[in-house]
């Protein structure tokens, strides 16, 4: 009952950012949109929308993002042993699920090779979805509390849809999924590959067509060559990096360096190629849009640099992204936009540790940093932030929006 109720008032408090801009603005918002396309900017609930304030990958933190203005969720895929599609981070089960401390399960622990690293930990692979269906979801990030640990189940692909087309239903709007295949070319190493298992559930519930609300989207590249040849869902290939340098330069080491297929492959290259024109050429012969960190549109850089290193510049003792300054965006978005590609860009989080000094303390402004910059998307653990701050953006930026808010929960924006 006290998680109940603590529950009720996180829905209540994160609701509030919304509600004070003026009615029930989610619903109307994201029930505005010319000729049945997306909303724009779509809001991506990553790893459910509601993982700022609850385990992420959970039926409750889908749920709760799509209760506070998501319009996509997000379930990374990964495998279990007899071929089911279950929603988490990683493979990996050891950071995001209970199951070290499960003695049932202690012998399942070993050290796997995944994308040229070895790692230690439980995983998917090596459980059934029955067995998976004991481990409950804990936080993995310590600053958001463990609360919630040990309250939630680890979901299937299909108790995620089932929520998203039971919630469209019960709101009037639409709901889609943006499901990531994990580590492709590991799981089809080991015999678990992703792509058809997870078509074979879309063909099952009627979202294999070019008009379902489901985008599909992956770090690698073959997969997304070969889901070309067998769907017309919107794929998006994803870009990664390593890190950030002092001077906002983008800096690459494996595993984050390349395309895990790439190195199998003996392709040369890194992430970044695939932003050359040359490269966004090619991503548009088998995807419909771009999945870049948010860095490759505006970086940030270190305000103050001692010894070639960031420090401590807004003195609160630890030295992260609130220490850096918005570089000038660079010109990504309309390059990609000049091939038809979507932008659908991440990671945005309410933490201020996340947000560089120019943005204060209103983590709102980030997204409006990004939105004005023309991304078709962001994903986000806080879906109310960021559809609070898509209110703010268009109320600023599309003539009659304010009107359509106040008379109209289905007109389009504009008229």
């Amino acid at each position: 009952m006290k998680n109940s109720q603590t529950l009720r008032r996180i829905v209540l408090a994160a609701t509030s950012s919304i509600l004070l801009l003026g009615g029930t603005l989610a619903q109307a918002d994201n029930g505005r949109h010319r000729d049945g396309a997306f909303p724009v900017p779509l809001v991506i609930g990553h790893r459910g929308g509601g993982s700022g304030y609850l385990p992420e990958h959970t039926l409750e933190a889908y749920a709760l993002g799509i209760e506070l203005g998501a319009d996509f969720v997000e379930p990374d895929l990964v495998a279990t042993k007899d071929g089911r599609l279950i929603a988490r981070h990683e493979p990996n089960l050891i950071a995001t699920t209970n199951v070290a401390s499960l003695p049932q399960f202690a012998a399942r622990r070993r050290v796997v090779v995944i994308d040229g690293i070895a790692t230690d930990g439980f995983w998917a692979s090596d459980f059934t979805l029955a067995e998976i269906k004991q481990l409950r979801a804990i936080q993995p990030v310590a600053a958001r509390g463990a609360l919630f640990d040990g309250q939630f189940m680890v979901p299937t692909i299909e108790e995620i849809i089932d929520l998203a087309k039971r919630k469209a239903h019960e709101k009037g709007r639409t709901i889609g999924i943006y499901p990531e295949t994990k580590h492709p070319t590991y799981h089809q190493q080991i015999g678990l590959a992703l792509e058809d298992r997870l078509l074979t559930v879309l063909t099952r519930v009627g979202w294999n067509r070019r008009d379902a609300p489901v985008f599909i989207q992956s770090f690698e590249t073959a997969n997304l060559r070969y889901l070309r040849t067998r769907t017309k869902v919107r794929l998006v290939q994803l870009v990664d990096a390593d890190d950030l340098a002092a001077d906002g330069t983008i800096t690459f080491a494996a595993p984050y360096d390349k395309p895990y297929d790439w190195v199998v492959s003996g392709r040369p290259g890194l992430f970044k190629d695939l932003l050359t024109p040359a490269g966004l050429a090619e991503v548009r012969t088998y995807a419909d849009g771009i999945g870049p960190w948010k860095y490759y549109i505006q970086s940030t850089a270190c305000k103050t640099v001692v010894a070639g290193a960031c420090v401590d510049a807004n003195g609160d003792g630890a030295v992260n992204e609130a220490d850096r300054v918005v570089l000038p965006a660079t010109d990504l978005v309309p390059r990609a936009h000049a091939l038809g590609l979507l932008v659908h860009t991440w990671t945005f989080r309410n933490e201020r540790s996340r947000q560089p000094l120019d943005d204060g303390v209103a983590p709102t402004n980030e997204y409006l940093r990004f939105y004005t910059l023309g991304v078709d998307g962001v994903f986000s653990d806080f879906a109310d932030t960021a559809v609070a701050a898509r209110v703010m953006w268009k109320l600023k930026n599309e003539p009659g929006y304010s009107r359509c808010l106040v008379y109209d929960n289905g007109c389009v924006a504009g008229d």
